[in-house]
């Protein structure tokens, strides 16, 4: 039986993030349009204390990762009231950023707690391609950590939105932009050393996916 706004026990590896939400999205509208992907196990709707309306995001669990992965790539963009959904599985932070073992991605830390990730595609996208959208990491109530990660194709449009976006201001706070950490040899560096340019570099020129 699916439940409603448990989130204690809510597995984070079989959840995703919905986004962008218009307001007369209300949990029963969520789960007639994700029961078309999987099995649902749990859906939450974070509501405001006052209002006691949801604040434009919520929660989708699935029973196992799989069905969350394929969420993830059916639903996220689609369209729900004139919204593009954005729709990431909730465990995508620093951890799983590892598994990008080659890609142009940017690490984003002070953010404003008003920025979503509808913002910094549309800020963001003025660079370049993106490789997947633009993620925020969020707590367990969907409140945003102040950082987030952007994922470019090239490394020539990341440093390009290096060079014109960090230290500039996002809302009402000066954004810090810098490439993010993956796992190497056991030890956390940085993406975009000469080696990992290289193989983009030829993994583009021979039309490879990365």
């Amino acid at each position: 039986m699916m439940k409603r706004g448990i989130e204690s026990d809510r597995n984070q590896d079989c959840t995703v993030y919905v986004g962008n939400l218009d307001e007369k999205v209300h949990d029963g509208l969520l789960y007639e349009l994700f029961i078309q992907i999987a099995p649902i196990k749990n859906i939450h709707l974070p509501k405001d204390r006052i209002l006691r309306t949801h604040q434009g995001y919520g929660f989708v669990e699935f029973k196992n990762v799989k069905d969350t992965e394929y969420a993830e790539k059916i639903m996220n963009g689609i369209k729900l009231y004139g919204k593009n959904l954005r729709v990431n599985r909730a465990s995508n932070n620093a951890s799983n950023n590892d598994k990008l073992d080659t890609g142009a991605t940017l690490f984003i830390k002070n953010l404003d707690d008003l920025v979503d990730e509808n913002l910094l595609q549309t800020i963001f996208k003025q660079f370049g391609v993106f490789f997947k959208p633009p993620v925020i990491s969020r707590d367990e109530q969907g409140n945003s950590k102040h950082h987030g990660f952007i994922y470019y194709k090239t490394f020539k449009d990341s440093d390009n939105a290096i060079a014109k976006m960090n230290n500039q201001m996002i809302l009402n706070k000066k954004v810090q932009i810098d490439y993010a950490l993956k796992k190497k040899n056991g030890k956390a560096v940085k993406h975009g050393d000469q080696v990992e340019r290289l193989l983009l570099n030829e993994a583009e020129k021979n039309n490879y996916n990365i």
